[in-house]
């Protein structure tokens, strides 16, 4: 699908729109989309010193699992919530350079401020509730979460000039399909669950903003392919603003990134997914976010049949989410870390691969 000069006009209604600051040629926009993720990374190197002493000061630390791996206990008291430097940077970039003539990029920028809100009230709830509230509960957090994921999938769905008018699937080495309604509930679906399952992934320094970060350029690539040069913008701000984050996030994290990250990241990656068409490939180019999620549905599901079936709970893997039933296994975080990325990679390749295929 072809960017529109105005995202939500329609040819029945006419609308007089801002002049986009990007350029109009695919390969111009693809060059200066590289310059802005240069940008988010040095805007994110600015910024995100004075969050970390900032976060520092206020004591908003992390308070790690008891029953986890010993080594991680070192962690405790490593300041929380630095996704805010991530959000923040996109999302100003976005808004300056992504948004005139392009106002369909308002919806990816609007997930990852509605989640990233989210994600911060629940670290903040975590840590001054810690023992007592414990922070947001459980539902709490899905129905704010499940609520950004349908009012993202009905702009998506909504025709102009209310909306992004899209509808269609990408089968891979079959063609395209049109879902009619059904495309709402399985865009909501598929955001929340993408969110959820970079908030999984993130319990190593560097595993989710790494990971995510490769995941971005793999969409990238396929909104280039597409022509749609306002998600390739987007991604690429993403990728520099994690590379940013990464900075201050590397073994030793000097900060992590919380919900305000996790949460935000992996709702903005799905939402750039449904807009390039190619949201089936999503398990593909985030093999190590399904991975992750799979194995905490194992892990909670035997472990309640077994109570039922023998009368106590027993494990598939050591420990969950993934990474840590690895690091339980005897490899080092950096080497879970490391592999991970591998894995991300090769994964991203194959999702580009497969998407190329049907171009």
């Amino acid at each position: 699908m072809i960017e529109r000069p105005h995202p939500f006009a329609s040819a029945e209604t006419p609308v007089v729109a801002l002049a986009s600051v990007m350029p109009s040629d695919p390969n111009q926009n693809m060059a200066v989309s590289l310059a802005l993720a240069g940008l988010a990374f040095v805007v994110t190197l600015i910024i995100g010193r004075p969050i970390v002493t900032y976060l520092r000061m206020q004591k908003v630390g992390k308070a790690v699992r008891s029953d986890g791996p010993q080594t991680h206990l070192v962690k405790t008291g490593t300041p929380t919530m630095g996704g805010i430097m991530v959000a923040a940077t996109v999302i100003v970039i976005t808004l300056i350079f992504n948004t005139a003539g392009r106002l369909s990029m308002l919806l990816p920028a609007g997930v990852l401020l509605a989640c990233a809100t989210l994600g911060a009230l629940d670290d903040r709830l975590s840590l001054l509730g810690r023992g007592a509230t414990g922070g947001m509960s459980a539902r709490g957090k899905m129905v704010w979460l499940v609520a950004v994921g349908i009012v993202a999938a009905v702009i998506l769905h909504l025709p102009f000039p209310y909306g992004l008018g899209l509808q269609h699937i990408y089968v891979p080495f079959v063609g395209r399909f049109e879902l009619g309604l059904l495309y709402v509930p399985v865009a909501a679906f598929a955001i929340v669950a993408t969110a959820n399952a970079v908030n999984f992934t993130d319990g190593l320094d560097t595993l989710a903003g790494g990971t995510a970060a490769i995941a971005f350029v793999a969409y990238a690539i396929i909104a280039y392919r597409q022509g749609q040069l306002g998600v390739v913008t987007f991604c690429f701000t993403m990728v520099g603003a994690l590379m940013g984050f990464l900075w201050f996030n590397a073994h030793p994290a000097q900060v992590f990134m919380g919900d305000t990250g996790s949460l935000a990241i992996g709702a903005a990656l799905g939402t750039a997914a449904f807009m390039t068409g190619q949201w089936l490939l999503l398990p593909v180019v985030g093999a190590v976010f399904l991975a992750e999620t799979i194995s905490v549905i194992l892990q909670v599901g035997w472990f309640k049949w077994t109570r039922r079936r023998f009368g106590e709970g027993r494990r598939l893997f050591r420990m969950t989410p993934l990474h840590h039933h690895f690091e339980m296994l005897g490899w080092s975080e950096t080497q879970v870390t490391m592999r991970f990325w591998m894995l991300a990679m090769m994964s991203g390749i194959a999702g580009v691969a497969m998407a190329l295929l049907q171009l």
